[in-house]
């Protein structure tokens, strides 16, 4: 139906039908599916206060600005229902097993160990792989995602578990989810001697969401002020009740220096799995899983490690993970060797893609090389998409007539660069969450796996950014070129350093706010005149005190006169930097000789204030 015009453009009105648009859409995209000019969403934005073209990426912010007022439900599709939607116009289905309950055999559970970061999350994975991966960390947080998988004897039976070692510290939250979303079992490490601590919380808080049986493994019991009962009891208190209090939940009392208990939390980790969950899967079909870590080899290109969620993974297999593609040239296990084929939750280190997919991504084999590289370039083209209405920051022209008026606000641009996609993630995920205020923003250009290249040194000096590198460093003549550019690159190796880095920059890119500060008043007792010097008071100084050169105001009958400063001060005969409250002085007030007797000089200061 026709509406009434929208500040003055007549545009078709929905009545609350449902539209469909992927992240990331047009205008035009939207026009398109109403049937109406792209023109006239442009001018009805206009109109409401907002400056948009027909073919730039918008928000959902805006999308919802503009459902409401045509009368539309607009829908954004999740970015799980835009890969599915991808899949099925090539008839794949991903996410679910072929065949009938006879084709299902049984798979190993997989397990993410959690935790609050130093409570000995990669202390237990070693004693469990006996291998040690604590030794070349920084800080002693992990900053790389692994899978291992490892066998034990439960009943007589050899039974195997995959374990996916995510990182612990609170910035890698995002990873961390996503970790989850992968496993069927999430064991909670709690330290017998600190107890339940935030991130403890919170990464029960993650497995709970992802709905996931949970498995609580009390370490280092033999420290001195070691307490399990105690750990028992706060867990309680968040619904995860022990079996031996009646509840559902396994508590295994571990040590993972000493080997104590490993071998029971191995079992309570089988017999979880048998008894909460149906893990089957089909080993028949193609191989399809989720891409858990993956970097940028020097002499290999990119690697991802996956985990194979159903079906089975062989080499020769056209594969598609994330915005990569291309053909498997080897699959290399846990320990490094090669192996030609990876069963339903088995981890390995693909090579030959094209790309480094992000953590987390899915991977699916594909009928041949053409087809993967469609789905992949389709992914690649959404993502830009997406990236860039992440990117828009809404505009308004009352904004844009400030920002003329004041100049414009301060930006902090940044390329980041890290060893693997999780942690590039990850760390763009945690300085988004960095807030100073309106006046000073922070925007990532871009970002990528590997060491920092020319490229990125020319990006940065054409958009005045500056380069973040986690874990990498600059190759070849960059270095070289970045100190031609004067472009500024930082290093890091733990996470945190990097943000509270970055947050000190973005807080000393903030205008600093001022406050006056009474220095002192004095009274005017006496008026010289001076050919030379020009109008002097003598004065007493009535409290606080007179300094050369402060400002200063003139107050006669409460009324300020005019501000200035302290031109000349002098005790007696001698010249001085400042007289205090209780004696006598004679000053000169720069560019005013209009003095009376009986005036009040007030000086003060302006003191950048502290923000808060």
């Amino acid at each position: 139906m026709e509406a009434p015009s929208i500040g003055g453009v007549r545009v078709r009105q929905g009545d609350g039908q449902t539209v469909r648009l992927a992240r990331g859409a047009s205008l035009t995209d939207f026009a398109e599916k109403i049937n109406i000019d792209p023109a006239q969403l442009v001018q009805v934005l206009f109109n409401l206060g907002e400056m948009v073209t027909a073919t730039q990426s918008v928000s959902e912010e805006t999308l919802r600005v503009l459902s409401k007022e045509l009368n539309y439900d607009i829908q954004v599709v999740s970015p799980e229902d835009e890969d599915r939607e991808l899949l099925e116009s090539f008839d794949i289905e991903f996410g679910e097993d072929e065949g009938g309950e006879e084709d299902l055999e049984v798979r190993p559970p997989v397990v993410t160990v959690m935790g609050h970061v130093d409570h000995g999350k990669t202390k237990l994975l070693d004693a469990i792989r006996k291998t040690n991966v604590v030794a070349g960390e920084a800080g002693g947080i992990t900053q790389a995602i692994g899978a291992y998988q490892v066998s034990t004897e439960v009943d007589g039976d050899e039974r195997k578990i995959t374990f996916i070692d995510t990182p612990g510290h609170e910035a890698f939250t995002a990873m961390r989810a996503r970790g989850a979303k992968s496993t069927d079992i999430a064991v909670l490490v709690v330290a017998a001697d600190d107890g339940v601590m935030p991130q403890t919380i919170e990464a029960l808080n993650h497995a709970q969401a992802a709905d996931v049986p949970i498995v609580v493994a009390v370490n280092k019991i033999d420290r001195e002020g070691a307490d399990p009962t105690k750990v028992r009891g706060q867990l309680t208190e968040y619904g995860l009740v022990p079996e031996e209090y009646g509840g559902d939940t396994m508590f295994v009392d571990v040590s993972a220096i000493s080997g104590v208990g490993i071998d029971s939390l191995l079992e309570a980790v089988i017999l979880t799995a048998d008894a909460a969950l149906d893990l089957r899967a089909n080993p028949e079909m193609d191989g399809q899983g989720v891409a858990i870590e993956a970097h940028l080899d020097k002499g290999r290109g990119p690697v991802a490690t996956v985990l194979v969620q159903r079906g089975t993974l062989h080499v020769g297999d056209s594969i598609v993970a994330g915005t990569g593609y291309g053909r498997v040239r080897a699959l290399l296990d846990d320990h490094g060797e090669n192996v030609d084929e990876a069963p339903p939750s088995f981890p390995v280190q693909v090579l030959g893609l094209t790309a480094v997919p992000g953590a987390g991504d899915s991977f699916i084999v594909v009928e041949d090389d053409r087809m993967a590289r469609q789905i992949a370039e389709r992914r690649a083209s959404r993502l830009r998409m997406a990236a860039q209405a992440a990117g828009t920051r809404r505009k308004t022209l009352d904004q844009l007539f400030d920002q003329l008026e004041k100049g414009e606000e301060q930006e902090l641009r940044l390329i980041l660069k890290g060893d693997g996609a999780g942690s590039v993630e990850a760390l763009e995920d945690a300085l988004s969450k960095i807030d100073v205020g309106d006046e000073v923003s922070l925007r990532v250009i871009d970002r990528g796996v590997g060491a920092i290249t020319e490229t990125n040194v020319s990006l940065a000096a054409a958009s005045n950014a500056v380069i973040v590198g986690f874990n990498v460093r600059a190759q070849g003549k960059a270095t070289e070129m970045a100190d031609r550019e004067n472009v500024d690159i930082r290093y890091y190796s733990v996470i945190y350093a990097a943000i509270d880095e970055i947050e000190a920059a973005l807080k000393g890119m903030l205008k600093p706010i001022y406050e006056e500060a009474q220095l002192g008043t004095a009274e005017i007792r006496e008026i010289f005149r001076s050919s030379r010097i020009g109008t002097i008071a003598g004065c007493m100084v009535t409290g606080g005190i007179m300094r050369r050169n402060a400002k200063a105001r003139l107050i006669r009958d409460g009324v300020v006169v005019t501000e200035s400063t302290i031109a000349s001060l002098r005790r007696e005969k001698d010249d001085a930097t400042e007289v205090r409250e209780g004696y006598e002085c004679g000053l000169t007030i720069a560019n005013y000789s209009d003095l009376k007797i009986g005036d009040i000089v007030e000086t003060f200061e302006m003191r950048e204030k502290p923000r808060s």
